[in-house]
């Protein structure tokens, strides 16, 4: 892959010589500062076991709802039939850049899954893969109107998601979840 130019803030988080909590601990606020969204979560996952959490997440202000997890816990059986793009995810396909949750393609975007677990209107669903398998979502958002993600947009996501996903990895099997 071409290297990607990175804001500097972005190319100092993700400098080798942190530890994934202080990456992802300085990214996620940082990403959605860079990206001008209303909200930035990081979902982590282990794809043996199917338990996930969301231990980081950064919102413009309250006004956003939180969605941070304090416990792993396990995801609901039927969340790829229900989510697409979390689907899409499982299978380690490209990221997906949603401009608009009402006009989505709906086999790309559960319009009613999304309002009734998100309230966003435009996001990135960021795949955090390696080794074939899925290890988290990165899932920056807009939540009261569209949102067009420019090229520079989906080459900060492409540069970072290449970044992170091996700290994902670590993050995930370090913590053992079960």
């Amino acid at each position: 892959m071409t290297k990607q130019i990175l804001p500097q803030v972005l190319e100092e988080i993700l400098s080798d010589s942190k530890t994934a909590d202080a990456v992802f601990s300085a990214l996620v606020p940082a990403l959605g500062e860079v990206l001008n969204c209303d909200r930035v979560f990081l979902y982590l996952r282990n794809p043996e076991t199917h338990i996930g959490k969301v231990p980081y997440c950064w919102r413009r202000n309250s006004n956003y709802p939180e969605v941070r997890d304090a416990e792993w816990k396990k995801e609901p059986e039927s969340l790829g039939e229900e989510d697409p793009l979390f689907a899409a995810a499982l299978r380690t396909e490209p990221s997906i850049f949603v401009e608009d949750v009402e006009t989505a393609n709906p086999e790309v975007v559960n319009k009613d899954f999304e309002a009734k677990e998100f309230g966003h209107r435009a996001l990135i669903h960021a795949h955090l893969s390696a080794e074939g398998l899925l290890w988290g979502v990165l899932q920056p958002c807009i939540f009261d109107r569209p949102r067009v993600w420019t090229d520079f947009d989906r080459q900060v996501i492409a540069a970072v998601t290449e970044k992170i996903s091996p700290l994902a990895v670590a993050c995930v099997r370090g913590a053992q979840p079960s």
